[in-house]
């Protein structure tokens, strides 16, 4: 998959008493850029679980913290599947500031999605639909 980018502004509510973007909040400008590739894709998270009982969840993150975001920082966020399995996606991530030909690395981050049944939670394939939407970008 080519690099996805998703642009994102830091707000007040985003910072923490020190005036920079409180660690975790980084997990949520990575889960946005996700959920704004699938988008981009087509795919639309509710209809996929209404119409195959299928969810996605995060299994593992791992996360490098390099430099401060902070208030009213322009940001953009990278995301772009490194892994493949039968049921579960791994992404890097990076959020950065600055041109893209120069960009300032925030943070990386290293993101497993695993393909759950909604009415067990276990894991399960991801529904074929879905495989070929995101296995046709490139």
């Amino acid at each position: 998959m080519r690099e996805f980018r998703y642009p994102v502004r830091v707000y007040y509510e985003d910072t923490d008493a020190g005036g920079v973007v409180y660690y975790a909040n980084y997990l949520k400008f990575m889960e946005r850029a996700r959920t704004e590739w699938l988008r981009s894709l087509g795919v639309e998270q509710d209809a996929l679980r209404r119409e195959t009982g299928a969810a996605f969840v995060v299994r593992r993150v791992a996360v490098d913290y390099h430099r401060p975001a902070r208030l009213d920082d322009a940001l953009w966020v990278t995301a772009a599947i490194t892994g493949e399995r039968r049921a579960s996606l791994e992404f890097e991530q990076a959020v950065c500031r600055g041109p893209e030909a120069a960009p300032e690395v925030l943070c990386r981050g290293r993101v497993t999605i695993a393909c759950v049944d909604l009415e067990s939670l276990r894991p399960r394939p991801f529904p074929q639909s879905f495989k070929e939407v995101w296995q046709g970008v490139g």
